[in-house]
């Protein structure tokens, strides 16, 4: 290493997931690996640090696992969550390898605990971290500092040194000073955009300003805005993100898990007209909570919420905050400031197209309405056990799906055709690829863990 300089074989942009498994696979081959990561080391991760799960194809039943999750039925559910936009080619490659993948990674040290209950009615298909998130980071870290991978904190990547869709080098900041990366190979494993309003404002407009990040501030896309500059071929729409709604009373940036609520299908959510919108028992928690961001992005000031009553209270996960709650609807409407008699007529309504039927969230039930503009399909109960509760919520932006195209090998792919010489991409940051619109539990994971083994092996061979 000259001052100001470094050289090595893997250069890997991003200290998350994607990033880790990509460093930890390259360095495996043999390669000489580099992670920079823009984030203080409190806040490495990027948005794993939040994460607690993954979804891999498998077999059969094992300790944390309540039984066989096949190909084909991954397929079909990312099939109907994304509503067929996604590369049928690449999905299904990923879904392929993502049967290896919970071996492999247990490999690296990370441990599995059983699913948690209530609504997520994952125990089958996802794979929950022992610890959450933060510890599977922890876990992939260890593993990469006994490999001898070397890791530079607070190193931001402000620019790229590529020619035709060859990389050569990257310009970093590091204490303050310039510093060049020299690289036989780049793995770009840095995440979206989530964190930077304007550029979701130049798809969004300026209803973006009312978006919550759920992860960290440091996702700008700054990588995605260089990759996208010299010559990677973009993919995905600015506008389409893992977008769920959380409290509203959740901090701008980093409120993580503990803000996402998780008890639409126990109740009805209305705008600030006091007014349904969707249907809140359409289908199982896990494959349609991603859609709710998007669905409260489009009411008015960007603001819904969540009511239910007292037999609901227990049996969901809470949010860091309490619910509101009231005696009586009218009383809940005034302390929410919605229109006491709309939201009045509203849950009275409700109440009577309610049917008959045997109420069970872990099933497809029999409970559902008859005779409203917008029934609810599965789940309905009526709202008349005071106290009566309630969860203000906006959209809460996970990450952005606009990113770099890449191939079965995680290789990018240059605008006007052909293959980048030694550019690899993994994780949010190409999510894209496989995400068109929509999101299933883990599979962010699968992402990152998936094409960030190919990445890392891909750039250990080239070099």
């Amino acid at each position: 290493m000259k001052d100001g300089e470094i050289h090595v074989d893997v250069l890997v942009v991003g200290g998350g997931n994607a990033a880790l498994c990509a460093a930890i696979a390259a360095k495996r081959l043999g390669a000489d690996v580099l992670i920079v990561e823009k984030a203080p080391m409190f806040y490495r991760g990027g948005n794993t640090r939040h994460t607690r799960n993954m979804r891999c194809a498998h077999d059969a039943a094992t300790e944390t696992l309540t039984g066989p999750y096949s190909e084909e039925e991954f397929w079909d559910d990312l099939l109907r969550v994304t509503e067929g936009n996604t590369d049928e080619k690449l999905a299904k490659h990923m879904i392929a390898k993502s049967k290896d993948m919970l071996t492999w990674i247990a490999e690296q040290g990370v441990r599995f605990q059983p699913s948690l209950g209530g609504t997520l009615s994952l125990g089958r298909t996802n794979s929950f971290f022992l610890g959450g998130g933060r510890a599977m980071l922890n876990a992939l870290y260890k593993t990469a500092e006994e490999l001898g991978i070397k890791v530079m904190y607070e190193t931001p990547v402000t620019d790229l040194d590529i020619v035709d869709g060859h990389f050569k080098s990257a310009l970093a900041r590091h204490e303050g000073k310039p510093l060049r990366i020299h690289a036989k190979s780049l793995v770009a494993a840095a995440g979206g955009f989530e964190a930077n309003i304007e550029w979701l404002k130049e798809g969004w407009g300026d209803v973006a300003e009312n978006f919550l990040i759920r992860g960290t501030p440091y996702n700008r896309g700054d990588v995605l805005r260089l990759l996208l500059d010299k010559g990677v071929e973009p993919i995905g729409d600015p506008t389409q993100c893992h977008a769920v709604a959380i409290d509203a009373r959740a901090p701008k940036f980093d409120g993580g898990i503990i803000t996402r609520l998780d008890c639409v299908v126990f109740g009805i959510v209305v705008n600030k007209l006091a007014e349904r919108f969707y249907d809140e028992g359409e289908d199982f928690w896990p494959k349609r909570y991603a859609i709710w961001g998007r669905l409260v992005a489009a009411q008015p000031d960007q603001i819904s919420y969540i009511i239910f009553d007292a037999k609901s209270l227990k049996s969901f996960m809470p949010s860091l905050f309490a619910p509101i709650e009231a005696n009586s609807i009218a009383e809940l409407a005034q302390k929410l400031e919605l229109p006491v008699e709309q939201l009045e007529a509203t849950v009275g309504g409700f109440n009577e197209a309610v049917q008959p039927g045997t109420f069970d969230h872990t099933v497809f039930d029999d409970c559902h309405t008859k005779g409203l503009a917008i029934e609810k399909t599965h789940w309905a109960r009526k709202l008349e056990d005071p106290p009566y509760y309630a969860y203000p919520v906006r959209p809460g932006i996970t990450f952005t799906y606009l990113g770099t195209r890449v191939d079965e090998d995680a290789r990018m792919l240059l605008q006007g055709g052909g293959k980048a010489d030694n550019m690899y991409a993994a994780g949010e940051i190409m999510a894209g690829n496989v995400l068109g619109k929509g999101y299933a539990a883990g599979i962010g994971m699968t992402i990152g863990s998936v094409f960030g083994k190919l990445a890392g092996e891909g750039a250990a061979t080239h070099v």
